[in-house]
């Protein structure tokens, strides 16, 4: 199924009402327009929308796209809205956040994974939470587990699940990936079936760790989140991967000194080769937040951080729920805008509120203080520590962990 090249008014998520269980107005949500061989085939010229195509073409491709990208706004907010309740059952003080993913993140993964089919990619749409401990993370992946085994036809379909936890990833990753794909049987919602939704869960150090990479790399304009960069910070953020692993008694990082003294030193080391501290807290210091005036009770919010050197800033846009059209409208013309602008980034997300925003989405304030007090950490640990980080092995899992 194809559709003219008009704008697509791309519909956006908002938060669950609060305590009521209603389901919001099937009206408002974004319905797939374009056959998924027609996605996949905008996919690969995903570039030339970047590079100066004609006009008519690259209005249509985004439109492809776009459409696509909101099509996994009700999946996405469905998911969301099940793991918040069962977030909440292990951790009051849980962050839950969710976000579509950015047109420059989807070309880069589109080109870093050449047989990858843009219908087929399973993070378009992702949720996150980040509880306060690692035995927490575990807990919750446990309760995802017995409730599909309870009832594997029921709901949403597990797909895959990454842990990265028990298995670092070699440049320092750490946490637990579970993709569902959306079903139902309802008559109204089936239009969705088979979208894949990724749901991140980290523990409060394992975030502090992600973010920070991705502060370095927007400030820097580097790409070490992606395999890229200088190496001395790629070094650096790998071994302070392992030695949060220590502090939270789990497997260590792949390649990494197997003593704690030698580890500790070369930490040690490269914060004072790299001046992390004084550079991490230099972007927070400089950077000035101006939030709109209708972030108060907003439903989602479009994120526009500038980080050139001097005038590094943070737009904070608010939208409430009657104006999905209009934030969906700006997100895209926001990326048009800033496209080939490494030092420009723009996002739109929902978090719980506005305070939350900042814990969910530290990078995009600059905010790196849990990883210093981290830094601070790895310098002071002692062989008996790495000693009973080896107590703790996986738990029995339901699901099947992908490689």
């Amino acid at each position: 199924m194809t559709a003219s090249a008009q704008p697509v008014a791309c519909h956006v998520w908002q938060p669950e009402p609060e305590g009521t269980g209603s389901s919001p107005d099937m009206a408002k949500w974004v319905k797939p327009l374009y056959a998924s061989g027609e996605v996949n085939a905008v996919g690969k010229k995903l570039r030339n929308y970047f590079d100066g195509d004609d006009d008519a073409t690259v209005n249509h491709g985004l439109n492809v796209i776009n459409n696509w990208r909101a099509c996994h706004s009700y999946p996405l907010l469905s998911m969301r809205m099940t793991l918040t309740t069962r977030a909440r059952k292990v951790d009051s003080r849980v962050i839950v956040a969710q976000r579509l993913k950015r047109l420059w993140s989807i070309q880069l993964k589109l080109e870093r994974n050449e047989n990858m089919a843009l219908s087929q990619m399973q993070d378009i749409g992702g949720c996150r939470a980040v509880l306060r401990t690692v035995g927490q993370v575990e807990k919750l992946v446990r309760l995802y587990e017995r409730a599909v085994a309870r009832n594997p036809k029921r709901g949403s379909e597990f797909s895959k699940k990454y842990d990265y936890i028990q298995r670092p990833k070699k440049d320092g990753y750490r946490s637990v990936h579970l993709v569902f794909k959306y079903r139902t049987l309802s008559r109204v919602h089936k239009v969705w079936n088979g979208l894949r939704i990724e749901i991140q869960l980290r523990s409060r150090m394992q975030h502090a760790w992600a973010t920070a990479v991705e502060t370095v790399d927007t400030f820097t304009r580097q790409a070490i989140k992606t395999g890229g960069g200088k190496a001395e910070w790629r070094r650096f953020f790998l071994l302070m991967g392992s030695a949060i692993a220590i502090i939270e008694r789990r497997p260590v990082c792949p390649e990494c000194p197997a003593d704690v003294v030698s580890l500790r030193n070369e930490i040690k080391d490269y914060v004072q080769k790299l001046n992390v501290r004084a550079v991490l807290r230099g972007w927070s210091k400089a950077m000035t937040v101006i939030p709109s005036a209708t972030t108060k009770d907003a439903a989602v919010y479009l994120l526009y951080l500038d980080a050139t050197e001097g005038s590094e800033t943070i737009k904070v846009t608010g939208f409430s729920s009657h104006r999905e059209a209009k934030a969906s409208d700006a997100y895209l013309a926001t990326e048009k805008m800033i496209k080939d602008k490494p030092n420009l980034q723009a996002v739109l997300v929902s978090a719980q509120s506005l305070q939350s925003l900042r814990s969910a989405f530290p990078n995009y304030f600059a905010d790196t203080e849990v990883f210093i007090d981290a830094i601070s950490q790895a310098l002071i640990l002692k062989p008996a520590d790495v000693a009973s980080s080896s107590l703790v092995s996986a738990q029995p899992t339901l699901f099947a962990v992908q490689k």
